[in-house]
C-alpha cells in the first residue's frame, strides 16, 4: 500500500515523525483528507482533531490527535504539520479539559470589554473543545468495539 511522510511539529517538540497511509485534519477549508501523492497544498489548521491511519501487518490503525491550530504542507510524498499545540487522545485528561472549557465559558459570559482578552479566551475555548470532541470520540470508537 502507498504511504506519506508524516511530520507534526510544535514549538516544545516534534509530537510525530512517522509513515502512514492518510491523515485527516481541520483547516478554515473545513476537513481534509490527505493521501499520498496529493497535490501540493498550504492550509491554516483550526482547533479540531487529526486522524492518522497506519496500514500494518494486522490491519489498519488509528491515531486521534488534537490541535489547537497551526499549519499544514502538503507535498505529493510528505505532510508536514506545524501546531500550536498537539496532543494524542491518550494524553488528555478528560476532567481538567471540561474545567478548562467551564471556565473558558465562564469567562465568555461575564462583560468583557477588552477584545484582546475575549480574542484569547475564545481560542482558549475552542482548543478545550478540540480536545474534548477527541476524547470523546476516541472512547466512543473503543467502548463499541469491547
Amino acid at each position: 500500500m502507498k504511504s506519506i511522510k508524516l511530520k507534526i511539529v510544535t514549538l516544545e517538540k516534534v509530537v510525530s515523525s512517522d509513515t502512514v497511509s492518510q491523515v485527516s485534519l481541520d483547516t478554515k477549508m473545513g476537513q481534509i483528507t490527505i493521501l499520498p501523492n496529493h497535490l501540493p497544498l498550504v492550509a491554516e489548521l483550526v482547533p479540531g482533531e487529526i486522524i492518522v491511519k497506519k496500514s500494518t501487518k494486522g490491519g489498519e490503525t488509528e491515531e486521534w490527535m488534537a490541535v489547537s491550530g497551526g499549519f499544514v504542507e502538503v507535498l505529493p510524498d510528505a505532510v508536514v504539520i506545524l501546531a500550536d499545540t498537539a496532543e494524542y487522545a491518550a494524553e488528555i485528561d478528560q476532567a481538567r479539559a471540561e474545567e478548562a472549557r467551564a471556565k473558558a465559558e465562564k469567562l465568555l459570559k461575564e462583560k468583557m470589554v477588552d477584545s484582546k482578552e475575549y480574542a484569547y479566551v475564545a481560542a482558549k475555548l475552542q482548543k478545550e473543545l478540540a480536545r474534548l470532541r477527541v476524547v470523546r470520540k476516541r472512547k466512543n470508537k473503543f467502548s463499541a468495539v469491547s
